[in-house]
């Protein structure tokens, strides 16, 4: 079996030393679409450096997200790359990411989970540096083709939408270059850039980044909701149902509650076909 979960969950973390400036972050939030209006006090916060606030979804990219990287190469795990699709992704913050830094980040499988016709790999990555934690990660990968095994099938839980309207409700258009430049933060997979290769994986072109539409989302709901205080957000977690492509629009539906917002995204040209789902920002 490509996957051997007992030895996957038994095997060492994996180290590395990341490290980042404000160049990386103001990268990344551009590829969030941050910067329109160009002169806009609340977007300069994501684009000036004499300003800069760190929006905490780029954990997910700083030292190019290491985690997922690591995991996918850990011992237990011989799995071909084009049957994994990124399942859903979670991020707790220990306390605000500073502009520029150094850390370590440690990345190990904590779950293995068996599916049936496809198993679920949980891969964790920690982030610390010389004043203590920064931040948790998961990012769950579904890998086709490879349950089967009698294996715990895992937590299958659906969070229900409230049964009433939103609270606020945006639309943020994902520009026709945009996956281009999210892709400059390190995720280099060719089904966000290359036509050919997105038709072997059944595209009819390229499709947006699953984590750069989390990153979207979480901007969305800081500006809209949070006051555009970046350091309210404690965690963050969302499940992908669906794609979407360059050129789209995402419609994304929040509901605030009691130190969180339950929030819902949708790809509005396609009859609101849903892109983000069981997500939640629990904040201060």
């Amino acid at each position: 079996m490509p996957i051997d979960a007992a030895k996957a969950l038994a095997a060492e973390p994996r180290s590395a030393e990341i490290a980042w400036d404000h160049k990386d972050v103001q990268l990344y939030h551009l590829g969030l679409g941050a910067g329109s209006p160009a002169t806009d006090p609340a977007e300069l916060r994501y684009t000036l450096e004499s300003r800069l606030h760190v929006l905490p979804s780029f954990a997910t990219v700083a030292g190019a997200g290491m985690g997922v990287v690591g995991g996918l190469s850990a011992p237990g795990i011989d799995i071909d790359l084009a049957a994994v699709l990124h399942g859903g992704q979670s991020v707790t913050l220990h306390r605000p990411l500073p502009t520029g830094g150094r850390a370590v980040s440690t990345s190990r499988v904590v779950a293995v989970y068996d599916k049936g016709k496809a198993a679920i790999l949980v891969l964790r990555s920690e982030a610390a540096d010389d004043e203590g934690p920064l931040w948790t990660s998961d990012a769950q990968i579904f890998v086709r083709g490879e349950g089967g095994w009698g294996g715990d099938r895992g937590p299958s839980e659906r969070l229900e939408l409230p049964d009433r309207e939103p609270d606020k409700t945006v639309e943020r258009p994902i520009r026709e270059e945009q996956a281009l430049l999210y892709r400059l933060s390190g995720d280099w997979n060719p089904l966000h850039a290359d036509p050919e290769f997105a038709a072997l994986a059944g595209f009819d072109r390229p499709i947006l980044h699953g984590l750069c539409s989390y990153g979207m989302t979480l901007k969305a709901v800081v500006d809209t909701v949070l006051g555009g205080d970046v350091t309210r957000v404690r965690a963050y977690r969302t499940r992908f149902a669906g794609i979407v492509f360059p050129g789209e629009t995402l419609r994304i539906r929040m509901w605030a509650g009691d130190g969180r917002v339950q929030v819902a995204v949708t790809a509005v040209e396609r009859d609101d076909a849903p892109v983000l789902a069981d997500t939640v920002v629990e904040h201060s």
